[in-house]
């Protein structure tokens, strides 16, 4: 193999290379995938707080409730 021919191997090698890191680059499925995975913990973050809110407004009306209850009895 001559000087020539390996230069030209290793050339078509590197550019092949660098089309593949390219588009590597260019490809956005993971990014997406990751945005994803944010909204759903912002979305499960909210519900959490929203149902722990709920949760404690419902403790106190049941309370209230009882409270009524063993009055009246």
């Amino acid at each position: 193999m001559s000087r020539q021919e390996a230069t030209n191997i290793l050339h078509t090698e590197n550019k092949t290379m660098l089309t593949t890191i390219a588009a590597f680059i260019r490809d956005e499925e993971g990014a997406t995938a990751v945005e994803y995975g944010l909204m759903a913990a912002l979305i499960a973050a909210v519900i959490i707080a929203a149902v722990t809110s709920i949760g404690s407004n419902l403790k106190d009306v049941f309370d209230n409730v009882a409270s009524k209850l063993t009055v009246a009895s």
